[in-house]
């Protein structure tokens, strides 16, 4: 059966191609909004949901919590601001290239997630760096 393109699903793979980082289905919605005014937030899950089962899409989890980035960006490491909540993706990941797991013990994926704070958050003022 084939996929059918709506305006909706066009949306929401502009948005998620355009982030710098993993977005919940509400983060998508609010960037969303402004190509197509009316949406709402069970077409944006239904459009994820659709995107994840195709394979365009992936499901990566960061404290425990959903969100969704394009899988073409392929394996690599995230960055979560502890001040402002957003996450940005970090170049390739090194553990994939040198893990080492104890005998009998088989990996068939993992996710590093590197928390600190972002350059938009360490320049504002009341928030300083650490």
């Amino acid at each position: 059966m084939a996929v059918r393109k709506t305006k909706q699903k066009s949306a929401v793979r502009d948005v998620l191609a355009g982030a710098v980082g993993p977005l919940l289905p509400s983060e998508v919605l609010d960037v969303a909004r402004a190509e197509v005014p009316g949406m709402g937030i069970a077409t944006v899950y239904r459009a994820l949901a659709e995107m994840v089962d195709s394979g365009a899409v992936r499901v990566v989890y960061i404290g425990g919590i959903a969100r969704y980035e394009e899988s073409s960006r392929g394996h690599h490491l995230h960055f979560i601001c502890n001040r402002c909540n957003r996450t940005f993706c970090l170049g390739c990941c090194p553990i994939s290239r040198g893990l080492e797991l104890p005998p009998g013990f088989s990996a068939s994926d993992h996710e590093v997630t590197v928390v600190g704070c972002c350059p938009g958050c360490s320049q504002s003022p009341g928030l300083g760096g650490h």
